[in-house]
């Protein structure tokens, strides 16, 4: 088959990895892919978010099946458009992934089937949201309803910080139109994990969890990231856990979407908080998960294109899906100033050969020559998996110790 990955970050390179090992896929292409992709995959100059040109591309090199991996082309209606120009693809269609693009529609959701989530109120002026959060007193999370990179979501341990919040999205426009509405809700307390589920909008397959670290400093400190780092599985998610939030939580949420017209094929991300009262949402998104991806993959011993056309087909039940026992790590290596601004075209020295133990799964990344260059704020994911946590923590930061470029930062404290 000719397999077509739409994307160009990590999450993108370790679906390329796990197609490529496929006898079923005779060519793989990535659009517009990095440098990492590029050994696996032909990269083509599309952007993800091009749906016209994603089909254009599809067509030409007689695409069998397409993967939609990132948000904003889900939300753009990219696996609608394909199926309607007659191209299989892997992803939900524009509805369902509602679930991710508007918190607002999410929180309306849970709220209507009973799914358990934080007390929470939406806002359209600043001023309302701002008198809101004077009443309520923090800490208190601030939310921008739509995409923003996985950034739109601010932790406010002060009154005044989430009033900041509220300004910066709202009135500053710092997400453009993703911030123009807002969700305001309690903060809760707890561990979190998160629970990546294929579904072909019946049946529910849970991976194993795992435990993303998204503030940019150690020990939770400092503004919120696309992700620092993860591990699989999450310490504390015991499988007395994952049955009731599979019965209160998972299969509640796809047949909520599906008894709204809105069926969910794909890959469903539970964003979850275990709290004194019981798991509750934090978010949805309607894709893997990134750096989760990455380090729940690496477990995953069975033919990922099998998978994905079985959720595709709605024949879920009947999959093959096998994983490895242990443990895995992956830590992000950033650029410098990330999340704010930072600088791109960074040679990037020290990098390793793989290993099926040792990943280093490309995010920001491109060609220069013959060099490998920095090209966004998550530069690389260094992933190790082995049969304990400790060992692939370990494994993972001693690889990550190898690798050079100016102003490299990382998190110390993934996975503890």
């Amino acid at each position: 088959m000719r397999v077509l990955v739409i994307g160009a970050g990590g999450r993108e390179h370790v679906l390329c990895w796990k197609l490529a090992q496929s006898a079923r896929v005779t060519k793989l292409y990535c659009a517009p892919g990095n440098a990492g992709i590029s050994r696996l995959a032909e990269c083509v100059p599309v952007r993800a978010t091009d749906v016209d040109g994603i089909i254009a591309l599809a067509k030409r090199e007689k695409i069998d099946f397409v993967v939609v991996a990132p948000d904003d082309p889900l939300a753009l209606g990219c696996v609608d458009a394909l199926e309607a120009a007659g191209i299989s693809a892997f992803g939900p269609r524009r509805a369902a992934a509602e679930i991710e693009s508007s918190k607002i529609y999410a929180k309306t959701l849970m709220q209507k089937y009973d799914i358990p989530t934080a007390r929470w109120r939406a806002f359209d002026r600043p001023d309302e949201a701002i008198a809101y959060i004077r009443a309520q007193g923090a800490p208190i999370v601030v939310k921008a309803d739509g995409l923003a990179l996985g950034k739109g979501v601010v932790v406010a341990r002060t009154e005044d910080e989430a009033v900041r919040a509220v300004r910066d999205m709202m009135e500053n426009k710092r997400f453009e139109e993703a911030g123009a509405r807002v969700v305001v809700e309690e903060c809760m307390t707890g561990p979190e994990v998160t629970v990546l589920a294929f579904t072909d909008g019946e049946t529910v397959a849970p991976m194993p969890s795992s435990r993303d670290h998204k503030p940019v400093f150690d020990r939770n400190r400092g503004p919120n990231t696309g992700g620092m780092g993860a591990v699989s599985p999450a310490p504390g998610y015991t499988p007395a856990m994952a049955t009731l939030c599979e019965k209160t939580i998972f299969i509640p949420t796809v047949r909520a979407l599906a008894a709204e017209g809105r069926p969910f094929q794909g890959v469903l991300y539970f964003g979850l908080m275990l709290t004194e009262q019981g798991p509750r949402v934090v978010e949805y998104n309607a894709r893997f998960g990134d750096p989760e991806a990455q380090a729940v993959l690496m477990l995953l011993e069975s033919d990922l294109l099998d998978i994905l056309q079985d959720v595709r087909g709605g024949t879920l039940a009947r999959a093959d899906i096998r994983w490895r026992p242990g443990a895995s790590c992956c830590v992000v290596l950033a650029s410098g100033g990330y999340p704010g601004t930072y600088p791109t075209g960074l040679p990037i020295t020290g990098l390793p050969d793989d290993t099926p133990e040792r990943m280093v799964f490309h995010a920001g990344t491109a060609r220069r020559g013959e060099d490998c260059v920095t090209a966004g704020g998550r530069v690389l994911g260094v992933t190790a998996r082995a049969s304990t946590p400790e060992e692939a923590r370990r494994l993972a930061y001693e690889t990550a110790d190898t690798i050079r470029f100016e102003g490299v930062h990382m998190r110390r404290d993934i996975g503890i």
